[in-house]
């Protein structure tokens, strides 16, 4: 949930990864997965999907 909202809010995985103290990698894992999971293909899906969900707030 933090990655996804990190990411909505614009951030890279570079910035996210000190946020959280996680690797960069870690990061990508994690999206990647969480994607996979829900069946996204784009990140723009995953982020609209987030939203809808209120998983973040926009």
């Amino acid at each position: 949930r933090e990655v996804v909202q990190l990411l909505a809010e614009g951030k890279s995985s570079k910035e996210i990864a000190p946020i959280l103290g996680i690797s960069v990698r870690t990061v990508e894992t994690h999206r990647a997965a969480i994607m996979k999971k829900l069946g996204l293909k784009s990140f723009s899906e995953l982020i609209r999907y987030a939203i809808r969900n209120k998983i973040v707030e926009a």
